[in-house]
């Protein structure tokens, strides 16, 4: 019985990537605060075979900018978060490029800055939490971010035109 199994799991195993695809979410700020730190974002984000959302970078809506975010990070970022947070997916931001500006935009003074997010469901409003480690190692929290849906981008159709040789 088990052996008939080894093949369904390896067709599932290698369905995984090949079903995962890339989506762009749009979230507009639903408070001052939120517009004064980030006026609105765009999530890339990649869903994979079973639904789950994994967030792969955080563009500014209004203006040029994008920070990569790696999934993960100290429990310490989510323990930083005030009583009554829901959210519970840590985030690492890249400090390259635009992401050293974000970072220091949401926790100032602090050498790493997290963000921590909930589900992130289309349609729906999103918090996102930022938390920082600082120069003595302690986490602290800093602010909450709070988007109501916007919309997904379309992507181009795929370019249909001959090779030339």
């Amino acid at each position: 019985m088990s052996l008939r199994l080894i093949p369904a799991f390896s067709l599932i195993l290698l369905a995984t990537p090949a079903a995962a695809d890339t989506r762009y979410l749009a979230f507009d700020p639903s408070d001052r605060v939120t517009t004064a730190l980030t006026r609105g974002v765009t999530l890339e984000v990649e869903r994979g075979l079973f639904g789950g959302v994994s967030v792969r970078r955080i563009i500014s809506t209004s203006a040029r900018g994008a920070a990569t975010l790696t999934r993960g990070g100290p429990d310490q970022a989510r323990a930083a978060l005030p009583a009554g947070a829901a959210e519970s997916a840590v985030y690492s931001i890249a400090p390259e490029g635009d992401g050293r500006g974000l970072a220091r935009a949401l926790c100032p003074g602090a050498d790493e800055t997290f963000l921590v997010l909930g589900r992130i469901r289309i349609g729906r409003p999103m918090v996102m939490q930022a938390a920082g480690r600082w120069p003595d190692g302690r986490f602290r929290y800093c602010t909450t971010l709070s988007y109501v849906w916007r919309g997904e981008w379309a992507l181009p159709p795929r370019s249909t035109a001959p090779q030339t040789p």
